[in-house]
């Protein structure tokens, strides 16, 4: 997020692939699938240990449903605006040409660095067709994340926290008829990251940035919307 990430950045372009789990309960024949995700810091886990990241919380709870995941594979960096994350897919694609799978988080660098709702808007569609076509041209192959409320942490203090809340709704009022408009999953975890004004324990050492508590909350709203979508 601009000066908003500047204390805790570590400049990390990822494409992570995580490996097979070696769960005694994943079957010996089983047919593994693959998942993208893609976003900034809350999609790389900044400040949390690599487990603790929500699409690797999500591939690991959708284990429960006997669905099994090689991966994920994310691309993301702490600080990415929906530019900045459409001039890396233009210049480094991901590993493979198509996904079972597909997230797609971003836009709070875009309200913290002040970039406007029309750029957003362009830039968001940009990247939800991508999106989709990495999802095999499925739509409902990709599920699209709501911005989190950084306003309630304590790295806020000294922002209008109330005119944060009101940008970060108005983003995500465009992300999600966008995704609406084009036909994918959409799941709104901004009333859990709100959560965090009252419990400390959804923040990461940060103050900022969620913990892995938090993004187990996440997971568990995306686990039964990707597990449908991949019958």
């Amino acid at each position: 997020m601009g000066k908003l990430l500047l204390p805790l950045c570590i400049v990390m372009a990822i494409g992570l692939a995580c490996g097979k789990s070696d769960s005694a309960n994943v079957p010996v024949a089983v047919s593994y699938k693959h998942m993208l995700a893609l976003g900034d810091s809350y999609t790389i886990g900044e400040s949390v240990a690599t487990a603790e990241r929500f699409p690797i919380q999500t591939v690991q709870q959708l284990m429960g449903d006997s669905v099994y995941f090689d991966g994920p594979e994310i691309i993301a960096q702490t600080g990415w605006t929906t530019g900045n994350l459409l001039n890396r897919l233009a210049t480094a694609p991901p590993q493979r040409s198509t996904y079972d799978a597909v997230t797609l988080l971003i836009g709070v660098n875009n309200q913290f660095q002040r970039r406007s709702q029309n750029e957003y808007r362009t830039e968001f569609t940009g990247l939800l067709q991508q999106a989709i076509r990495y999802a095999d041209n499925r739509p409902t192959r990709v599920t699209v994340i709501s911005i989190p409320d950084w306003g309630v942490t304590p790295f806020a203090n000294g922002y209008n926290r109330a005119l944060i809340a009101a940008q970060i709704d108005s983003f995500n009022l465009i992300n999600q008829s966008v995704t609406a408009a084009f036909g994918s999953n959409y799941v709104n975890i901004t009333p859990i990251s709100r959560q965090a004004a009252s419990d400390g324990s959804l923040l990461a050492p940060d103050s900022l940035h969620p913990s892995g508590r938090m993004y187990q909350l996440w997971a568990a709203q995306i686990r039964p919307v990707m597990r449908a979508s991949l019958r």
